[in-house]
């Protein structure tokens, strides 16, 4: 099963800046080798339901390392046999706004 996943994560109570927590679970999904996108509240990641769950794992575990609270949210698109739905989705909207331009 082939899903999109947005994966926001970060320890409470960890002061203002959270880029050094992020940047910790960003190492994780590079190193996955998986494609994924980063954005301003949330880093989409594109795979098979287990090999994607397995880097939203590896990632809580990267974040969580010496703090008492994390919060996380998930939200996942699954739809058998998809690929470059990280592009594919925005596109499709971008073409359209072109067309009424």
């Amino acid at each position: 099963m082939s899903v999109l996943a947005e994966l926001s994560l970060f320890p409470v109570g960890a002061g203002a800046s959270l880029a050094p927590h992020v940047a910790r679970a960003l190492r994780v999904i590079e190193a996955s080798g998986l494609p994924y996108e980063l954005g301003p509240m949330g880093t989409c990641i594109e795979g098979e339901w287990d090999e994607v769950m397995a880097v939203v794992g590896a990632c809580y575990q990267a974040v969580q390392e010496g703090q008492e609270r994390v919060y996380l949210t998930l939200k996942m698109d699954c739809r058998p046999g998809r690929s470059g739905g990280l592009s594919a989705k925005t596109g499709a909207v971008r073409a359209l706004l072109k067309e009424s331009a």
